[in-house]
């Protein structure tokens, strides 16, 4: 299946309008364009093609530790081993502050009381939306989020996967 990407550019070059026109022409030629907006950090496509969401799904990666308070014994050992500065002490307790870390499991793992959790990291969502030039995937990630080489890689799948099951003609 035939796709066309819009790359590169400094910001404000013109690819959202590009490609926004591109699915215009397309839509209107008679093709069964998908329209897939990869700017994950900083979406604007949908503002031109004002899409209706139909799907939205959470997008996961990675981890972040959690300190549970009930358990904890206030050691200290999370703090001294956490090189990302990520344990913030407070009368309160220790706590992690998420955008101090980066998920290396250490405190989980070193913790004598079992105090810290591990859950998995909300980043952002993907969407499966409607335009007037046919379905459109886009994704927004949570700011500070990082990972936005899988999203993009998963809004390419997702993509595809739209494009071949209602038999799309081409992927913008």
């Amino acid at each position: 299946m035939p796709e066309i990407l819009v790359i590169s550019g400094k910001g404000g070059t013109g690819k959202t309008t590009l490609t926004a026109a591109f699915a215009h022409l397309s839509h209107a030629s008679g093709d069964r364009p998908i329209i897939c907006d990869l700017d994950v950090d900083a979406p604007d496509l949908h503002l031109l093609l004002d899409p209706t969401r139909q799907v939205t799904e959470e997008f996961i990666s990675g981890h972040e530790a959690v300190i549970d308070a009930e358990k904890c014994e206030d050691c200290g050992l999370c703090a001294e081993l956490c090189r990302f500065d990520a344990v913030v002490r407070s009368d309160a307790g220790p706590r992690i502050d998420p955008l101090r870390c980066e998920g290396c499991n250490l405190c989980v793992v070193k913790c004598p009381a079992e105090a810290i959790d591990f859950p998995d990291r909300m980043c952002g969502h993907w969407h499966l939306s409607d335009t007037r030039f046919g379905p459109m995937i886009h994704a927004q990630l949570l700011p500070g989020e990082e990972n936005s080489g899988l999203l993009v890689t998963v809004l390419r799948q997702k993509a595809g996967a739209v494009a071949q099951e209602e038999g799309r003609s081409l992927v913008l």
